[in-house]
């Protein structure tokens, strides 16, 4: 398996590229900008990206996608929950004082408990609403990982303060799922150090009751 993260975008959204050494078949997770990156990590490896999966979809996790698309022809994947968020991208741009990028609703709706497939290695799509409506994670049970996005960070989760945000929700996404994969679980948040779940069981102060943290 090749795993390559990089950070991108003006917010250093952690956008995980992941291949398949045997077929040289990728996945882009998370390409929210700084595209030219991510083609030379892919370049690099001689790969050629087949899919593009957003964990949820905020500018800063969004905002390569369609152009990634229409460079590699690859499919864009997310939870159609989010496509309220897709529609105030001009809103979100606002926010951050950047330009809209162009947007464009999923090839196909990440859905809870999807199986998808680059090559040889298989995930499941896990969708942990909270940070967002349609927020997703990916988990990779063969490797041991868990790409998060915004729903888990080290040492914290996901703010709720944003259109979609739902403190109940995110707790229960990461309480009642999350924390039941393997400790050993490697988890890729959207921003930030790596963690693993073992970790975050032992140490994150938003295991025990109490209100959702910051983004």
């Amino acid at each position: 398996m090749i795993h390559e993260i990089l950070s991108v975008g003006p917010l250093q959204c952690n956008c995980s590229i992941i291949g398949d050494e045997t077929t040289h078949e990728a996945m882009v997770v998370d390409p929210g900008g700084d595209l030219s990156k991510i083609l030379t990590v892919v370049l690099h490896h001689k790969l050629r990206i087949t899919q593009i999966v957003v964990t949820h979809a905020h500018i800063d996790h969004i905002a390569g996608a369609r152009e990634l698309n229409q460079l590699t022809g690859a499919p864009v994947y997310y939870n159609q929950l989010d496509l309220p968020l897709v529609k105030m991208m001009e809103v979100q741009a606002g926010w951050l004082g950047m330009e809209t990028p162009e947007v464009a609703p999923p090839d196909a709706s990440a859905e809870d408990g999807m199986v998808m497939s680059t090559g040889n290695l298989r995930s499941e799509v896990m969708h942990t609403p909270g940070h967002t409506e349609g927020s997703i994670c990916l988990h990779f049970p063969t490797e041991n990982l868990l790409i998060a996005g915004d729903t888990l960070f080290a040492g914290s989760v996901g703010r709720t303060d944003l259109p979609g945000g739902d403190q109940r929700k995110l707790l229960n996404s990461i309480r009642g799922r999350l924390m039941d994969l393997p400790e050993q679980t490697k988890v890729v948040p959207g921003h930030g150090e790596l963690t693993t779940i073992g970790k975050e069981n032992d140490t994150n102060p938003w295991m025990t009751k109490g209100p959702a943290g910051k983004s």
